[in-house]
């Protein structure tokens, strides 16, 4: 199949997936591309998402790596097979690649499961909320691009909100419902806005208290991208050098971990959502 013009979150994960399957078999790049009739540069283009992948390849290089988990083989299938073009493709050569990347893990996900800290999860933001954390972190920043930053985000949440939303868990630190990104108004407007959302049944969200002993996890915030099979699992991080995609097995483990152990310094969601009432009513 010829490069394809963009490389997509989806298309690169797919040729790292093969990749790590023919490293498992301890197979060379060479190798694993005369099997395919192919040389080591089409080899390589498809391992990195350059170059698309057939159905029929993707089965023949599976059988040649003795890969038999026919889960993650039809996961595979898929991935090379799947021509979706979604509202996020309007936004390449507007923002940034990551936030269509974002946007379009998120679809795929069969749920989603978040840790945030410092601010409300951009998949229940409010706009005003949004301009202004986009306002704050990139000051200067002009109409043109801010318009579209804040339209991609209210857009990401249609993967919750739409006839066939993504279960979707996110954890809270009560500081980030607490602080004022903008004014008195916007915050209140933003914690209804959460409210609705779990009221909806769009959101289960769980808050932990400052009170809380024993939390020491202010730089546990992730969003855990759930793939059909577990090995197609994403984490996306955000650091001050962007935001990370990471699919290793041992991180992906001690990940999970890191979410089981926040989850328990927090309150049930029937707690939480009274928490929030209560906080909603004292702003």
């Amino acid at each position: 199949m010829p490069p394809k013009r963009h490389l997509t979150a989806r298309r690169v994960r797919l040729g790292a997936e093969l990749r790590k399957l023919r490293e498992a078999m301890g197979m060379k790049s060479k190798e694993a591309a005369e099997l395919l009739g192919a040389d080591s540069v089409q080899m390589s283009q498809i391992e990195s998402g350059v170059a698309g992948v057939s159905a029929q390849r993707v089965r023949r290089l599976a059988a040649h790596y003795a890969c038999t988990d026919e889960g993650l083989i039809e996961a595979l299938v898929a991935m090379a097979t799947d021509r979706t073009r979604g509202w996020w493709e309007e936004y390449r050569g507007v923002l940034p690649p990551v936030f269509s990347d974002t946007a379009e893990v998120e679809h795929h996900a069969t749920a989603l499961r978040e840790i945030v800290i410092t601010h409300v999860p951009g998949l229940l933001q409010t706009a005003d909320y949004a301009r202004a954390v986009y306002t704050y972190m990139m000051p200067g920043l002009p109409e043109s691009e801010l318009i579209p930053r804040v339209e991609h985000r209210m857009r990401r949440r249609s993967v919750i909100e739409g006839d066939n939303p993504t279960p979707y868990e996110t954890i809270i630190h009560e500081f980030a419902l607490r602080v004022r990104v903008a004014d008195r108004q916007v915050a209140q407007a933003q914690l209804r806005q959460v409210l609705e959302r779990i009221e909806a049944g769009h959101a289960t969200v769980r808050v932990i208290p400052t009170a809380q002993d024993g939390f020491a996890g202010a730089d546990a915030s992730m969003m855990h991208a759930c793939g059909p099979v577990a090995q197609l699992d994403t984490v996306l991080r955000d650091f001050p050098t962007g935001t990370a995609f990471i699919d290793a097995e041992p991180h992906l483990k001690q990940l999970r971990a890191l979410f089981r152990k926040v989850e328990k310094a927090s309150l049930t969601a029937a707690a939480s959502r009274d928490f929030i009432h209560r906080l909603a009513k004292e702003l």
